[in-house]
């Protein structure tokens, strides 16, 4: 049982939001009114900060542009009458162009279409895919998501098998902001050569989702798409789920995106509350910091005790590890900043990492999500007059308190129900937390160098690759080891780099290249057949 002093402390730190039945738990994190106190100052600036982007100001230095994810949910407080009109206009395409979809106004070569493919990556998926795994059970008159979200060969077979003789009734987003992302650019290619392969015109079944007089966009103009829907300059691919980018497949779904818009709009209203004590948002901020010593120093677990959350940390681990994960500060100091997030649900966590949270390293902090409502149907009785979502509650709790008793965190978020208004309150209430963690430890939360770093390197290799296959069938009659390779081809990348590709080519297309083996692997060579 609480002692009384626990019972005050739940009193104190429990934070009910009434406009959406939400309540915060933060009596668990180990902390006083003291450290918030201390903390005052810095988050008066975050909160100033947060004031003067919802105004326009530019939050991204190096690229010049704003940052109006909340616009989105609220064009009422979006700077100018023209992005007022782009984003209410969007929101009503997107609605009238899912109703002619799922009444069957507008068909695919074999009738309505039944099936969305979505291809995207990153925020151009997984915040689609967190909706459809939360909410996409709302409606039975909407149609089924599958997506392509990675370049793993293996991955699209199997998507493409599942769409087996109904690519016809297959609708296909392909959203991209630039539509240069290769694993994006590659699903597109991928599937278009499967729709020519069935006898069906890939154009007559394909959405764009882009940046206006992009690649993408240019290419679904030629080639006459269904519909082309906006992505802004504004709006980074992690915060994206307000905008076409997660709307449009939502809507496809026969999900009510104006309950996650509500959702998401109330709950970014209460979190411009000026204290912090009566701001979500702020709290968590706060709470993220003094539990890192505003380092990073704690991880984050998410654990939602709802299978349709599973996806809520993957989801999480996006916005809050790019937007957070910085090698500098804003003032160009080394700082190496970011908060580590991982999770998966409860109460199946129970049988897997929650024995190391309890008696393990004491290097994290836990966000448990609780759902007050079970089941839209009566609850089952098992046995001892209690149902399953009693035992899920009891696991849950039970969970909390032998955290605790260890000297371990956590707070908790409850919402009424997984429904399209409280999934817009979560994802609205973690990007504000965000957004004030970073101003708080002084980083841009809005811009990825480390992302477009990667990219640059993978243009590397692949540019490698594209020489040296160039260079081995030149030379048919020769073989090459990897460092003769590589000093021929004089390659940005190194040796190592060029035996590797070597090797993947005599794997993966041994009827094209060969390889001579050798005592010393290193000492293979390498030609075309």
């Amino acid at each position: 049982m609480k002692t009384d002093k626990d019972w005050d402390r739940y009193r104190q730190w429990r934070l009910p939001v009434a406009e959406l039945d939400m309540v915060f738990d933060f009596s668990r994190m180990q902390f006083e009114a003291s450290d918030l106190q201390g903390l005052k100052s810095l988050m008066i600036n975050a909160l100033r900060e947060m004031e003067a982007l919802d105004s326009g100001s530019v939050a991204n230095p190096d690229e010049e542009r704003m940052v109006g994810h909340y616009w989105l949910r609220d064009p009422e407080i979006a700077p100018s009458s023209v992005l007022r009109s782009a984003i209410v206009q969007t929101i009503q395409d997107v609605k009238h162009f899912a109703k002619e979809v799922r009444e069957g106004s507008l068909t695919g070569q074999n009738g309505s279409f039944r099936k969305v493919l979505l291809i995207g990556i990153g925020g151009s998926a997984l915040g689609p895919q967190f909706i459809d795994r939360a909410l996409g059970s709302e409606s039975s008159e909407g149609l089924t998501l599958h997506s392509l979200d990675n370049t793993d060969p293996e991955g699209m077979d199997a998507v493409f098998a599942a769409l087996d003789g109904q690519l016809g009734e297959t609708l296909t987003l392909v959203v991209s902001k630039s539509g240069k992302t290769r694993e994006t650019r590659n699903g597109m290619l991928a599937a278009a050569s499967v729709y020519e392969r069935a006898g069906l015109s890939f154009a007559q079944h394909a959405v764009a989702v882009t940046g206006e007089g992009s690649q993408l966009d240019r290419l679904a103009q030629e080639d006459d798409w269904l519909r082309r829907f906006p992505m802004w300059d504004w709006v980074g691919g992690r915060t994206s789920v307000c905008s076409a980018v997660g709307l449009l497949p939502a809507a496809l779904q026969g999900i009510d995106i104006d309950r996650l818009l509500e959702g998401a709009r109330l709950m970014d209203r209460i979190n411009r509350m000026p204290e912090i004590q009566d701001n979500p948002a702020a709290m968590m901020a706060s709470l993220w910091y003094l539990a890192g010593q505003g380092q990073g120093n704690k991880q984050m677990v998410i654990v939602p005790y709802k299978d349709r959350l599973e996806w809520l940390s993957r989801y999480l681990q996006q916005l809050i590890m790019e937007s957070l994960g910085k090698a500098r500060n804003r003032k160009g100091q080394s700082v190496e900043q970011g908060l580590s997030v991982f999770g998966n649900k409860g109460s199946t966590d129970q049988h897997a990492y929650i024995q190391q949270l309890r008696d393990g390293r004491n290097d994290f902090f836990v966000t448990f999500i609780e759902v007050l409502k079970d089941r839209t149907e009566p609850a089952a009785v098992l046995e001892n007059g209690l149902s399953a979502g009693d035992y899920l509650f009891g696991f849950l709790v039970g969970t909390q308190m032998a955290l605790t008793e260890n000297g371990r965190q956590s707070m908790t978020i409850a919402v009424p129900e997984v429904d399209a208004r409280s999934v817009g309150a979560l994802i609205a209430v973690f990007e504000r937390a965000v957004g004030l963690y970073a101003s708080l430890i002084d980083i841009n939360a809005y811009h990825q160098p480390g992302v477009e770093a990667g990219k640059q390197s993978a243009e590397k290799v692949l540019q490698a690759q594209r020489q040296l296959m160039e260079l081995l069938r030149d030379n048919p009659d020769r073989t090459f080891k990897a460092e003769e390779l590589a000093n021929e081809l004089n390659a940005a990348v190194s040796p190592e780099i060029i035996y590797r590709l070597c090797d993947r080519l005599t794997r993966n297309r041994p009827e094209e290249y060969s390889r001579i083996p050798a005592d010393d692997p290193f000492d293979c060579r390498f030609g075309v057949r």
